[in-house]
């Protein structure tokens, strides 16, 4: 499930960034998702950054997820079966980093917990993107 909503959160950003990040992962915490990707800045925003605009770097990406809200809190839901009670997405940029934070209005069940949690102790690149999305 961690890997398909890595995938998908790629699938997105390519689609309506146009640029998709070079590394995504994902990890269920509690009532909370969370989506680490890297290396997604575009041409433009990295000359923004470049002209000392990071503020307008920031907003805009922030304008952009308020407007996409729906569409990523949707795919999560139909990803997870999960109701998603709300989202936030935060932009780093030393590292180039997104944070994709979603709460659930509930915690994941025990066995649902252990499972994750074994799977990513035994195998660190659990939830991640597949090489081919994000290469």
């Amino acid at each position: 499930m961690l890997a398909t909503i890595s995938n998908e959160m790629v699938k997105a950003q390519k689609q309506h960034f146009g640029r998709g990040p070079t590394h995504a992962k994902s990890y269920m915490l509690d009532d909370f998702l969370i989506i680490v990707m890297r290396g997604g800045l575009t041409q433009a925003e990295k000359s923004m950054l470049d002209f000392d605009q990071a503020d307008k770097v920031r907003d805009f990406r922030q304008t952009f997820e308020n407007e996409m809200t729906s569409r990523l809190t949707t795919m999560i839901e139909d990803v997870t079966g999960r109701k998603v009670l709300t989202y936030q997405s935060q932009i780093l940029f030393d590292p180039d980093v997104v944070f994709e934070i979603f709460m659930f209005d509930q915690p994941a069940r025990e066995e649902e917990v252990r499972e994750i949690a074994e799977g990513q102790l035994s195998k660190p690149s659990l939830g991640a993107a597949a090489d081919e999305l994000t290469g």
